[in-house]
């Protein structure tokens, strides 16, 4: 059985960081392909990053250059830095997995349960 599991949202100031951990057990965050998706109040849930098994990364062109999406195979844990921060980064912020790559949400089939990233200006 897979879980994922994320942490680290909180309350920042726009401009701040915070890093997110999706700690992940059932599966190797190094042979499936992980993503970091976003719901924000009234929205769909959307993209934001995800770290292929091959190591390659990608991003949404909102976060390109401020968010940083890595894994640390021996904790079995994927991260997304999160700098430069603006108050439409406000969501609660989920960790997916799945094998094969897309980034299309459908093709995600494990989810954790989200952590909410607050950003105030």
């Amino acid at each position: 059985q897979v879980q994922l599991v994320e942490s680290g949202g909180g309350l920042v100031q726009a401009g701040g960081s915070l890093r997110l951990s999706c700690a992940a057990s059932g599966r190797s965050v190094s042979s499936y392909s992980m993503g970091w998706f976003r719901q924000a109040p009234g929205k769909e849930r959307a993209f934001v990053a995800a770290i292929r098994w091959t190591g390659v990364r990608d991003y949404a062109d909102s976060v390109k250059g401020r968010f940083t999406i890595s894994r640390d195979s021996a904790k079995n844990t994927v991260y997304l830095q999160m700098n430069s921060l603006r108050p439409e980064d406000t969501a609660v912020y989920y960790c997916a997995s799945r094998d094969g790559y897309s980034r299309d949400i459908s093709g995600y089939d494990n989810w954790g349960q989200g952590t909410q990233v607050t950003v105030s200006s």
